[in-house]
């Protein structure tokens, strides 16, 4: 039987492995021997976490991020024409989601590899489904300009496409700028938009509210360099 790529779901944050990962998905974890991973580090950080006795100089690793050569991608697909399964991990949640992963899934179609997703956080669609707003119609545009000017207009372009389309708008930003985020969105939006913030999913800290951008302008909750996502229904 041909060998097979794995999509491993890892932790949002600092929690406990068990809350979050299932035993199955565990139990594969700890049988592969090569992974793609976005950062080395971190990735040998998660897999002693989910299991001590995991042998980290046993295994082998691939790193996939901005610095990857293109022409070097296809070769981390090597050992699977060897009989070897692999392992993809993102830095937080799914591969494959606002993550460089999905180049390797899109090659492994193409090499007729067979692709299976584990089961694990998504912090998009746990904000998704606690923030009470459409999850039949719904986008995730990833991270918005950084420009001021150009990120207003983006907002602006959302929150109209929200209200014609009757669609969920839902995206993120960079930790340290959650707080001009916020206050964009809040100096943006028209006041009876509803806005969800959810920060720190699945964590001790975690916050999830929903509320609509007047109720918002009384209060700002303190996001500050936690991983948040942003979602507004016109």
């Amino acid at each position: 039987m041909k060998a097979k790529l794995y999509l491993i779901p890892t932790t949002l944050g600092v929690s406990p492995v068990n809350s979050v990962i299932p035993e199955d998905v565990k139990k594969k974890i700890i049988e592969l021997k090569y992974f793609i991973v976005e950062n080395l580090r971190s990735a040998r950080r998660y897999l002693k976490l989910v299991e001590k006795s995991i042998n980290i100089d046993e295994l082998t690793f691939f790193e996939l991020n901005k610095h990857t050569k293109k022409g070097e991608i296809y070769s981390f697909l090597d050992p699977i024409e060897n009989g070897n399964d692999i392992g993809i991990l993102s830095e937080a949640g799914n591969p494959g989601i606002a993550d460089p992963g999905s180049d390797i899934v899109k090659i492994a179609h193409q090499k007729r590899i067979r692709v299976i997703p584990l089961v694990g956080p998504s912090s998009i669609l746990l904000a998704l489904i606690s923030s009470g707003m459409n999850g039949q119609n719904f986008a995730f545009n990833g991270y918005l300009p950084v420009q001021k000017g150009d990120k207003r207009k983006k907002l602006l372009y959302l929150e109209n496409k929200s209200k014609s389309e009757n669609q969920t708008q839902i995206f993120m930003e960079t930790p340290f700028r959650n707080m001009g985020m916020l206050e964009d969105i809040i100096q943006t939006c028209n006041k009876n938009t509803m806005l969800c913030v959810a920060a720190d999913i699945t964590l001790e800290t975690e916050f999830i509210k929903t509320k609509s951008i007047a109720e918002w302008k009384k209060g700002l909750p303190p996001i500050n360099k936690r991983p948040a996502i942003f979602i507004i229904q016109a």
